[in-house]
């Protein structure tokens, strides 16, 4: 029987917010990342059918995590023998005593990391792991996102995203190891990759990868959540801050990101005045507070970029200058192609767009942003700014076809419609 459509969207609604903390209740029992992602996926199914013939309940949340925690509960106890041979995913917290373990006891610091979505990205970004497999792991662990999602997020194919996740969770019960939360000494170690992993939550939520919606406000605001909770556990990380100021920056223009209509505005078209100007100074504090300790590194720049935009009365009255200077300082310390692409822009608005199109055509020949939607994007706008409007059209094509949220799909069509009206 096909569930109605409130059911559909209610279990919908509880994977978006409640994944990360069924996950974390089944991995306690579980004690093995793909058993209790396995669980928590028969969970999810089982509420189609339960809550079509019983009703939704009162906390989806937690009628999935019982459910999670039970299933995981019952292959533990059929595959003891087995289980004693996976690797621990979390050490037995005190009072949780609902199957019985063998191995060492690890005295948990629950006053360290409270937030269960928060330790849990705690526990994948394990320093074993390279940072490319504790993100990877965390977005679809903590998020549940989908392996085509986070291919796109990783600018690869969805075939080479699997099997990294495969070899990241082989390598986890080959080298047998322990996952459980870090002590208070440990946190800094692994700050690097949970800042990571927080940016890359927020910038999938900030433009979904696919779907009709141009932001997943779910998503933007756990990683603004959790990024306050990092603030709160460490209130002397520079990086903390910054990365706080860069989201708060960021998402200060949401309300303006679109028309009525749904339909995408550039920028220069958004009404100002709509900008939440008390996140806007929040950051502009943060960052203020994070230069006087020193010479800036990734996300305070980037903070630093975002609030000369946001800053700004106008569009024609940013400090295009500026902005490539700190571009510059942010690629000595973060050499990404995509922080150099990003730059082009600017570059346009001080030297010119053709200076910018010799650069960005250097980013071409480089290839690692063959899979980049924003890279043709970027190049289209630059050559209808130059009025070569045969090359413009190939470009917003080849931008069209590599881009998957609908929003964003739908502007380009329209620039492709009328590049010379546009």
């Amino acid at each position: 029987m096909t569930p109605p459509a409130d059911v559909e969207a209610a279990v919908a609604d509880a994977h978006r917010r409640g994944w990360a903390l069924v996950l974390a209740a089944a991995a306690r029992v579980a004690r093995d990342l793909d058993l209790a992602e396995e669980c928590v996926q028969e969970a999810y199914a089982a509420a189609l059918a339960s809550w079509t013939r019983d009703g939704i309940p009162d906390n989806p949340t937690a009628w999935l995590t019982t459910a999670a925690k039970r299933r995981a509960m019952d292959a533990v106890r059929r595959e003891q023998t087995l289980r004693s041979k996976l690797p621990l995913l979390v050490e037995r917290e005190e009072g949780e005593g609902e199957v019985a373990t063998d191995g060492p006891t690890v005295v948990v610091p629950e006053d360290v990391v409270q937030d269960e979505r928060l330790r849990l990205i705690f526990m994948c970004c394990h320093p074993a792991l390279a940072q490319e497999a504790q993100l990877a792991l965390t977005l679809r662990l903590v998020c549940g996102a989908t392996t085509a999602a986070i291919a796109r997020a990783f600018l690869v194919s969805e075939p080479t995203m699997a099997a990294r996740l495969t070899r990241a969770k082989k390598k986890i019960s080959a080298a047998r190891i322990p996952f459980r939360l870090p002590g208070g000494a440990e946190l800094p170690d692994r700050l690097h990759a949970v800042l990571g992993v927080i940016h890359l939550l927020f910038t999938t939520g900030h433009t979904a990868p696919s779907g009709a919606l141009l932001v997943r406000t779910d998503l933007v605001d756990q990683s603004l959540q959790l990024t306050r909770m990092l603030r709160e556990l460490m209130p002397d990380e520079r990086e903390v801050r910054g990365l706080l100021a860069l989201l708060l920056v960021t998402d200060a223009r949401r309300a303006t990101r679109v028309d009525a209509d749904g339909r995408l505005l550039r920028l220069e078209d958004q009404d100002r005045s709509l900008w939440d100007r008390s996140a806007i100074a929040e950051a502009h504090d943060l960052i203020m507070d994070g230069l006087r300790g020193g010479r800036p590194s990734r996300y305070l720049l980037q903070a630093a970029i975002a609030s000369l935009y946001a800053e700004a009365p106008s569009y024609d009255q940013t400090d295009w200058t500026q902005i490539v200077t700190l571009y510059d300082e942010l690629l000595s310390v973060w050499p990404s192609p995509v922080v150099a692409l990003n730059r082009t822009v600017a570059v346009s608005m001080v030297s010119g767009p053709a200076q910018a199109l010799v650069e960005v055509a250097e980013l071409e020949k480089d290839g690692r942003l063959a899979r980049y939607q924003y890279l043709p994007a970027i190049k289209a706008d630059l050559l209808h700014r130059l009025g070569r409007w045969e090359e413009a059209s190939i470009a917003y094509r080849q931008a069209m076809e590599l881009t998957g949220n609908d929003a964003e799909r739908e502007f380009l069509a329209e620039r492709l419609a009328g590049p010379h009206r546009a």
